[in-house]
């Protein structure tokens, strides 16, 4: 009920992204690059890049650059593909080697990917996008329109969630509910609020403050780097606007559970501040709201049955466990209204608290050891 009422109240007055009611003219004299790193994404880049190229056009000069970092199967090879297919003459297209990292350095993640891009980069606004992002045909101009007119340092966009596989319909709603009551967008978008956070897959820089904020070679060794870039950015005094785009992007983050396993215990304890109890507090948490009701209502149904001498305290746990699913159904109804995510599966959510309960001590136990602290195979530590 507590989440529940939490996320009503974030989300009563939530910015989202604007409409572009203007002409392409107004954007003419603009100059957008667009930066897509990407490692291992041959299940991804072609959805991602045909989408960027085949956008409304948001300004005369549009650049999308492909980082290749490192990549060992077919991205390259069908991102080439795309862009043939797609033959935008609007927008110029390259791709980048990011190379060998350089020896002695730590560079985790999309770090050095985004930063050997930067080398490129001339415009006077820059795009960082993920592989496994999919733009609408507006989204560009609309979130260049925006960042423009709201004088913004830095635009990044909440995407819409798509689940692929079936662990993902178990734990991302309720990733999606705690990222949401953890970053209250309203907080994010007030100056004198020192909340910050920004959504990696989508993130628009004036180009001017990202290299005073020392851009992703300041961070190099960030896993989380979204949220270290969105924290610099608005404690140096620049503007940071935070959208629910949710009409505007799409994310589709994991193909099954050993990425998802992947990706969440890389992230979780970095997000929770690298404290300990806030991480194994925060997921046993979210064991109880989920995973809880599902089993106190099977246990107290067994012991209507066969315990009949405390009859009225297996009643009491039947009513509160059927109670807790309840909202659970009601906080889904919720979910598909807010960030259209369907109900499908969302009596799975018991076992998405199990995964979530494991994730937060896995997640502390990875990072401060470093053993299987990865991201894609590569080690973060």
């Amino acid at each position: 009920m507590i989440t529940l009422l939490g996320l009503l109240r974030v989300f009563k007055k939530a910015p989202r992204l604007g409409y572009f009611e203007g002409k392409r003219e107004s954007l003419g004299d603009k100059f957008l690059t667009v930066v897509i790193p990407a490692y291992n994404e041959a299940e991804n880049i072609e959805s991602c890049l045909n989408s960027v190229l085949s956008s409304c056009q948001p300004c005369r000069n549009l650049r999308v650059l492909l980082v290749d970092d490192g990549c060992e199967d077919k991205t390259v090879e069908l991102a080439i593909g795309v862009v043939n297919a797609v033959k935008n003459d609007e927008t110029s297209f390259e791709i980048i080697e990011a190379g060998p990292r350089p020896a002695g350095e730590r560079w985790v993640g999309k770090n050095w990917a985004c930063s050997r891009a930067m080398e490129k980069v001339k415009s006077p606004w820059v795009l960082f996008i993920d592989a496994d992002v999919r733009l609408e045909k507006e989204t560009l101009r609309r979130a260049l329109s925006c960042a423009i007119e709201g004088k913004a340092d830095l635009l990044s966009l909440a995407p819409r969630l798509k689940c692929g596989c079936l662990t993902e319909w178990m734990v991302q709603p309720i990733m999606a509910s705690l990222l949401a009551l953890g970053f209250p967008i309203k907080a994010i978008n007030d100056p004198s609020n020192p909340s910050a956070f920004a959504a990696g897959p989508f993130m628009l820089f004036r180009t001017s403050a990202y290299y005073e904020v020392g851009g992703h070679a300041a961070i190099s060794g960030e896993v989380v780097e979204d949220l270290v870039l969105a924290r610099r950015i608005k404690s140096s005094g620049f503007k940071l606007i935070y959208l629910l785009g949710l009409d505007a992007v799409e994310l589709k983050m994991y193909s099954d559970f050993s990425a998802l396993w992947e990706g969440w215990s890389k992230n979780w304890f970095l997000g929770l501040d690298r404290n300990i109890l806030k991480s194994i507090g925060a997921s046993f948490a979210v064991f109880l709201m989920f995973s809880g009701p599902w089993m106190v209502v099977p246990l107290a149904v067994l012991g209507l049955i066969f315990v009949s001498s405390i009859s009225w305290f297996m009643l009491f746990s039947l009513c509160i466990g059927s109670f807790g699913i309840a909202l659970q159904f009601v906080l889904r109804l919720w979910t598909k209204h807010e960030f259209q995510v369907p109900i499908k599966y969302w009596w799975l959510m018991g076992f998405g608290g199990l995964i979530v309960g494991a994730i937060g001590p896995v997640s502390a136990w990875r990072t401060i050891t470093g053993r299987g602290w990865t991201w894609k195979g590569r080690p973060l530590g």
